[in-house]
């Protein structure tokens, strides 16, 4: 905010047009537009680095995700430290932190050594394959071992077994206590330590491995804003994260990943007791039928729009410009409907960790939600959303949907959230307002999880009020963004009580 930069030697002009500068770029896209959607980049070798770190936030980044089925703890804290350093530099700019868990899977095991020391196997189509459980065996073109013991126990005749994202696809014919003999569908090829998905067949694996538990405890220390959990299936998976050592103390917020059909059946009640919801469509789209992928992210994305809470869409979204400069037109598309759909944030896996372009991945990215935004009824959104609600409602989504209902009215360009736990802020963007919500919050934390409520934009203040000075001061830091101008009409609630 202007009243935090140092006005010694006469800079103070210079730094405030940098800033305004920088904050618009971070912000705006086409037409000086202010981008609701929020971006969250997966962070890899190719972006962890200061400088690189301060471009993706300069080009729109909102949430550091860190993909903890890669990397040390130490790579994941250099992940952190080297994004705080690029804050430093950018005071105005917040950037939550995300721990994405491994969660539990099933992988094939060692492969005999070929000639050439690769361990890649050709499989022919109609031949038999063994699936073993028995993971001393040292596999080869007709058997291999999986990380899941109980695997003959689980899968039926007819079912369909997955390898490698679906690439490799096999028949079950018979089973035995330790063994699933398969007839191979298509002709692929088999490695080591490649995942194996099982469509339609409910699995008995923890929810939390020990792995997850390690990496949780460490993220509980790092202080990261968010935990988006592999693979849950039901309320309880999320329950168990939450009871883990320091997690609720920590108030980290639990954004669940719907990667399978029990996820799918199960997603009412792990919404009832979830922060926020990822379509996590790579997995989801080699579990469930991949003409469904579509229709579940809807449905997933409308019940978490009504339950106002946050919805990340990601995989693939931009998966071209991993290696070009410009996405598909499919591409663009996808990121648009998913806009249009209603998420609440877009993420970049392969391009913004390991692309050729991860800046223009997050700009090209930027600029699609700000179109696609600018193309959405706002009006009718707000009208379709209001008809879910039934009443009797709290006091605080009572003052939310009349915030957003006078800023439709009134003609406001803006609405002004006081809040302590960032509640507020998430109630008003439930209700989709047109204009931009300007969430004004003393804890940091607050603010950073704020980063992936749709048309939210974080500021440091008090939330007292009838303090007129704190409320002046988020007035004069919407005027730097240019979110309003002298004359315009601003709305501003508060989620503080000020009585009883």
């Amino acid at each position: 905010m202007a009243s935090e930069i140092p006005s010694k030697s006469g800079h103070r002009q210079v730094l405030r047009r940098s800033l305004t500068m920088s904050l618009v770029s971070a912000t705006a896209g086409i037409e000086g537009r202010i981008r609701g959607t929020k971006i969250i980049c997966t962070i890899g070798p190719k972006t962890n680095s200061i400088e690189m770190l301060g471009k993706l936030l300069d080009a729109g980044m909102n949430v550091v995700r860190m993909n903890f089925s890669h990397g040390s703890h130490a790579y994941h804290k250099s992940v952190i430290d080297n994004l705080h350093a690029a804050l430093e530099v950018r005071p105005h700019r917040t950037c939550a932190v995300m721990l994405d868990t491994k969660g539990p899977e099933i992988r094939t095991c060692s492969l005999k050594k070929n000639a050439d020391g690769t361990t890649e196997k050709l499989l022919t189509i109609g031949s038999r394959f063994v699936l073993t459980s028995d993971t001393s065996v040292v596999g080869d073109e007709n058997i291999v071992a999986t990380t899941y013991a109980n695997l003959p126990k689980v899968v039926n005749v007819g079912n369909i077994i997955l390898i490698d994202d679906g690439l490799l696809a096999m028949r079950v014919l018979k089973t035995s206590d330790t063994t699933v003999e398969c007839e191979v569908l298509n002709e692929g090829h088999l490695d080591e330590n490649k995942g194996v998905n099982l469509p339609g067949v409910k699995v008995d694996l923890p929810a939390v491995t020990d792995k997850d538990k390690e990496d949780i405890a460490f993220g509980v220390e790092q202080g990261v804003d968010f935990i988006a959990a592999s693979f849950i299936r039901k309320a309880a998976d999320v329950e168990e994260i939450l009871n883990l050592p320091g997690v609720r103390d920590a108030n980290i917020k639990i954004i669940s990943k719907i990667e399978n059909q029990e996820g799918l059946e199960n997603f009412a009640e792990i919404l009832a007791v979830t922060d926020g919801i990822m379509v996590a469509r790579g997995d989801l789209g080699v579990e469930i039928p991949i003409e469904r992928v579509a229709s579940a992210q809807k449905m997933m994305i409308n019940k978490c729009n009504f339950a106002g809470k946050p919805v990340i869409t990601a995989t693939q979204m931009l998966e071209s410009m991993i290696v070009n400069p410009r996405p598909t037109r499919a591409e663009a598309t996808d990121v648009a409907n998913a806009v249009f759909d209603g998420t609440d944030a877009v993420m970049l896996s392969g391009e913004s960790a390991k692309g050729a372009y991860p800046v223009e991945a997050v700009e090209t990215m930027a600029r699609i939600c700000v179109q696609a935004e600018k193309d959405i009824d706002h009006s009718a959104l707000f009208a379709a959303i209001l008809d879910t609600v039934r009443a009797p409602v709290s006091i605080p989504e009572s003052v939310a949907s009349s915030a957003v209902k006078s800023a439709w009215d009134l003609g406001a360009c803006l609405i002004v959230s006081l809040t302590e736990t960032g509640s507020t802020v998430a109630k008003v963007s439930k209700y989709r307002p047109a204009c931009p919500i300007l969430g004004v919050s003393p804890n940091k934390q607050t603010l950073r999880q704020m980063c992936v409520y749709r048309g939210a934009i974080p500021y440091t203040g008090e939330v007292v009020s009838n303090d007129e000075k704190n409320v002046l001061a988020a007035v004069e830091y919407a005027k730097l963004l240019k979110l309003i101008k002298p004359g315009e009409t601003s709305i501003m609630i508060s989620g503080v009580l000020q009585g009883k």
